[in-house]
């Protein structure tokens, strides 16, 4: 048999587990289109008393929850501040514009995954005829891109304390809100009172296969309903999906702060190793991101090497590699992950020194004359 591979590409990549497959067959089912598949209506009632909304709605993916969000909030020829790291943006396809005729105002986000208020006050158009409307504003939590950060719940509770001067609603992609409430340690409920409505996936961290869930008012729940028909999200005997969805948010989502922990012995076991940049005191979540120093392995080279040692990462930038825990990681495949990636460190410094002798016309001892 093949080595097992220690897969960090991304939290997408769990397996269900055998209760969630469990569940899958036993599910009861009907045409959640009609709205009579009983497990759907029950996971739709667990997520929207979980998020302290009135309403939740199941979609297929994160995307089209925060599409249908967005659509349902905003009318053609309106604006939404968003963060310029931020997944609405950088990650799907502009369908908002695309879709809603809805623009994007970006705004820089901080290194902790924040919309500075003074930059967001700065960003609401005036209310003027020659003016886009800013009808929505959108946070991120925890955030990928900036490496897992969690938003302190002091900050939430001052942005919706701005929000509502403006009469401005909210809209939290919480795709791993989960993972936010495990490292705040408390109900994920706390997290999402201060915003509007939210959207957050059962298939990232949750171990679910397929999923999202968007939740607020009642009304908007109405409408998210409608786009998500028009855009072809109307789904029959969704019962077995819904059903592994109710044990992620239950079983799996307490079990979060395993996958928080390997992370940090990750990034602290990379801080030891020279060629790799890492604040390891910035590892919030189940997201480590570090820094490949410069050298002549380059990102490509560094994650083949590591693929040949049956460790997977990715590239998220330019020297930069993220690795993602989740359920399917262990502490042994941390110790394996560092192991593996001095090993790559260490061959492409040699590799890079025997070029440079090659390249000198020196043979390996120092020495002029031509390399054997």
């Amino acid at each position: 048999m093949a080595p097992r591979t220690v897969d960090l590409r991304s939290d997408t990549l769990t397996h269900p587990t055998q209760a969630m497959r469990d569940a899958m067959f036993k599910a009861r089912v009907g045409d959640d289109v009609y709205g009579e598949d009983p497990t759907v209506n029950e996971l739709q009632e667990m997520a929207a008393e979980m998020m302290g909304k009135e309403a939740a709605l199941l979609v297929p993916t994160g995307t089209m929850g925060n599409l249908t969000a967005i659509l349902a909030h905003c009318e053609r020829g309106a604006e939404i501040l968003v963060g310029d790291e931020a997944h609405i943006y950088v990650y799907e396809a502009g369908g908002a514009s695309a879709l809603g005729g809805v623009a994007y105002h970006v705004i820089p986000n901080s290194p902790n995954g924040e919309l500075p208020l003074p930059a967001l006050q700065r960003a609401v158009r005036p209310i003027d005829q020659h003016a886009a409307r800013t009808q929505l504003c959108c946070i991120e939590n925890t955030h990928n891109r900036c490496g897992g950060a969690v938003l302190s719940l002091q900050y939430l509770a001052s942005l919706k304390k701005w929000a509502d001067t403006r009469s401005l609603p909210i809209h939290m992609d919480g795709a791993r809100v989960f993972n936010a409430a495990a490292s705040l340690d408390v109900p994920v409920s706390e997290i999402a009172k201060h915003v509007t409505t939210i959207q957050f996936c059962l298939s990232k961290g949750l171990a679910a296969p397929i999923g999202s869930m968007v939740a607020g008012p009642r009304d908007f729940i109405d409408k998210v309903h409608r786009w998500r028909k028009m855009l072809g999200g109307g789904m029959r005997q969704a019962g077995v999906i819904a059903a592994p969805g109710m044990i992620a948010m239950t079983d799996m989502a307490k079990r979060l702060h395993e996958d928080h922990r390997n992370a940090k012995l990750l990034a602290e076991g990379l801080s030891e190793i020279e060629g790799i940049v890492i604040d390891k005191t910035c590892v919030h979540s189940n997201i480590v991101l570090f820094v490949l120093s410069p050298s002549d392995l380059s990102e490509d080279e560094f994650l083949a090497g590591l693929q040949q040692q049956h460790v997977r990462m990715i590239q998220f930038g330019p020297r930069m590699i993220r690795a993602v825990t989740h359920w399917q990681i262990s502490q042994a495949d941390i110790d394996i992950t560092i192991a593996a990636v001095a090993s790559v460190i260490k061959q492409g410094r040699t590799s890079g020194l025997m070029s440079a002798i090659k390249h000198l016309g020196l043979t390996s001892n120092g020495y002029g004359g031509p390399a054997r």
